[in-house]
């Protein structure tokens, strides 16, 4: 019979905890202008690229429509964002900022370094890290 793994072999065991440590940096920076993590990741997106339908959205953020179109209502609801049907297909749905919305990006501009500095790595490191992080969501 195979023995089970430890804890700290398993590769899914760091991945995790380090997202949960990432995240609980973020949290406290994102809590003034009532944003969830989640929430801004949406926010970084449309920054990137207005307009985005729903799914495109779900593609880029690794979600599914489930855990994103809340988050959406939500955001619209506290007038971040607007919904859309699309003129060329009425069953996608188009998501761009509001004033508020973009006004958001220059307030939280500083926000990623902040992160940064309390990870204590270097940008090499970060650099690596970024590659091979990529390498497994492919």
């Amino acid at each position: 019979m195979a023995k089970s793994p430890c804890l700290q072999d398993m590769l899914c065991f760091p991945l995790y905890a380090a997202s949960r440590r990432v995240i609980n940096l973020y949290t406290p920076l994102l809590k003034p202008f009532g944003l969830t993590y989640t929430q801004y990741l949406v926010l970084v997106v449309l920054w990137d690229q207005d307009g985005l339908t729903i799914g495109d959205l779900c593609r880029k953020l690794y979600l599914d429509n489930g855990t994103v179109t809340p988050l959406i209502k939500k955001m619209e609801k506290e007038g971040i964002l607007e919904r859309h049907r699309c003129a060329e297909d009425e069953r996608s749905v188009r998501v761009s900022l509001t004033e508020k919305g973009k006004a958001l990006e220059e307030a939280l501009l500083q926000v990623p370094g902040q992160v940064a500095v309390q990870l204590n790595i270097t940008p090499e490191e970060a650099g690596q890290m970024y590659l091979s992080l990529y390498n497994i969501l492919k």
